[in-house]
């Protein structure tokens, strides 16, 4: 599909869509949502922009492979895992922490880093799936 009005709104919706993502991913284990229907959003994303503009402005777009963003997501949400272990606790017991920055307390927890790590392997798979498909 290569309209003009596609062709023209499609980043701008694509960024829209990235930001909607990161909001669902971060609120995640409060309300609905999480990293799992916030990477789905983030991929659909990429893949409209891909119709739209093509394969390599999309590579261009994501600066790192989408298969290296997978891992990474991989290794940060089995890493919060394993941070459990080292406190004598069961494998995925949440550990929480709340610093002050720049006088606010902020609630930091294992359970974010999951949701962000199944965010970056939904995203960074499908993205890459996506690609190869639109690529042939």
């Amino acid at each position: 599909m290569q309209t003009l009005i596609f062709r023209t709104t499609a980043p701008f919706l694509a960024a829209l869509m990235i930001l909607f993502s990161i909001f669902v991913t971060l609120r995640g284990h409060n309300d609905p949502g999480g990293g799992f229907i916030g990477g789905l959003i983030a991929a659909s994303a990429f893949m409209m922009y891909g119709i739209a503009a093509g394969v390599e402005y999309v590579r261009r777009a994501l600066y790192f492979h989408p298969i290296s963003v997978a891992a990474f997501g991989l290794v940060l949400s089995s890493g919060s895992g394993l941070l459990s272990m080292f406190e004598a606790q069961p494998f995925m017991t949440s550990q929480w922490t709340f610093p002050t920055i720049m006088g606010v307390e902020v609630a930091i927890s294992t359970p974010m880093f999951f949701d962000i790590g199944v965010y970056l392997v939904v995203m960074g798979s499908l993205t890459s799936i996506a690609l190869k498909l639109e690529e042939e």
